[in-house]
């Protein structure tokens, strides 16, 4: 009863905005199916080999990066109710017109364009999520985001299996319904709206004009985000290879233990921000959560048991919770008033560059070295960048829990 009570309360305080912001999400995540149907889409229907497969989806990946850097420049000079409208606007014809390509260059074009544009989206949310929150509780609504993610993710898939079924067609025809429906209803709630979190400028924390791409600790920073996500993005290709080659679990067994990953951050992300909030320094829970991350993928070098398999996925997610959500929050406490759009699009890069390199990068590894040392270098470098991120976050922006 106690942990109810909690749980309703890390709801409390959260701006109206910010649960409209998760809205959208929701509804553009949930039609988000395209994704993990691509390469099967590819192999099964165009008739791909495996590596030509794999060289469309890493244009996905490059046009991440493009989508992150130009998304967050732009917002800078635009606004982020610009970018997001004309991002979620512009992505419906793009997916109507996938289908229409049927060769490796002609879709590794399209799929570059869409994703562009569609990730262009990311830094501008970002943006809103932070100037719409209420000051002090910008983590919870950046926590908010990231819970409407995770169930719109959880959806999209779930349909996307039944509309695949069908029609593959029909994968990039509801796409672009959802994101249709999203920036309606974005552009509806948004176009008249005041920011709630007007910051005044710190100069103790970062020049309000200076580029991200200048700003060496910030720089540091970006690149320790992208070690951590190298490693922690293999929950969505190296680990279920291992799952299945060396755990042998069957792709249901797997369905039920990631859905039970997404369980645990829904019901514990809330509650478990609040707590960081309350108690600790944005410095111990960066380290606390990459250490949960290392210990994780580091007990997956023990064995390939059941009991191990759930505890490393629990742990897993614990460790996501007090890492993915306080990086947009440091992010936005050492970026200015001008330049936030900016500062967003590199922290997005950083992850995007890992979508790129992690599924040849971990399969090479595993491949050629085994997964027992995968797990085992994971869990290392996770920990030396637990180490990294308490030194980097105090000398970014002092050593201070999340305030202005």
């Amino acid at each position: 009863m106690k942990l109810l009570k909690i749980y309703i309360n890390s709801f409390r305080g959260l701006s109206s905005e910010s649960w409209m912001l998760a809205l959208v999400m929701l509804i553009n995540r949930s039609g988000s199916m395209v994704l993990p149907f691509l390469g099967v889409y590819m192999t099964d229907h165009l008739k791909f080999d495996i590596k030509s497969a794999g060289i469309v989806l890493s244009f996905f990946g490059i046009g991440s990066v493009v989508g992150s850097w130009v998304g967050g420049m732009i917002t800078d000079k635009i606004g982020e109710f610009r970018v997001q409208s004309i991002s979620l606007f512009l992505s419906v014809p793009m997916f109507c017109l996938i289908p229409l390509f049927h060769t490796e260059a002609g879709l590794a074009t399209i799929i570059f364009i869409q994703s562009s544009i569609s990730e262009a989206f990311r830094p501008a949310n970002s943006v809103a999520v932070s100037k719409y929150a209420k000051p002090g509780n910008i983590t919870r609504a950046f926590s908010l985001n990231r819970m409407a993610v995770n169930l719109g993710f959880s959806v999209g898939p779930a349909l996307g299996g039944i509309l695949a079924a069908i029609s593959y067609d029909f994968l990039f025809y509801s796409n672009a319904a959802g994101a249709l429906l999203a920036g309606l209803t974005y552009v509806f709630f948004f176009r008249n709206r005041s920011y709630r979190n007007k910051e005044k400028p710190d100069r103790a924390i970062s020049d309000t004009s200076v580029s991200p791409y200048k700003d060496s600790r910030f720089i540091l920073f970006a690149a320790a985000c992208f070690f951590f996500s190298v490693c922690f993005f293999q929950i969505l290709n190296t680990l279920t290879i291992f799952y299945k080659q060396e755990a042998r679990l069957s792709a249901e067994k797997i369905g039920y233990i990631l859905g039970f990953s997404g369980v645990i951050v829904v019901v514990m992300e809330m509650i478990m921000v609040q707590i960081a909030e309350r108690y600790l320094k944005l410095k111990t829970t960066m380290l606390l959560g990459t250490l949960f991350c290392a210990v994780s993928f580091g007990m997956l070098a023990a064995g390939t048991s059941l009991w191990i398999l759930v505890v490393s996925i629990s742990i897993l997610s614990l460790g996501e919770i007090w890492a993915l959500p306080f990086m947009a929050t440091i992010t936005s406490l050492r970026s200015g008033t001008h330049n936030k759009g900016a500062y967003m699009g590199l922290l997005g890069i950083a992850f995007s560059l890992s979508f790129i390199i992690t599924p040849s990068l971990g399969t090479f590894v595993a491949e050629r070295f085994g997964f027992t040392f995968l797990w085992l270098a994971t869990g290392i470098i996770l920990g030396m960048t637990a180490v990294a991120f308490y030194y980097i976050v105090p000398w970014m922006i002092g050593n201070k829990k999340e305030s202005h």
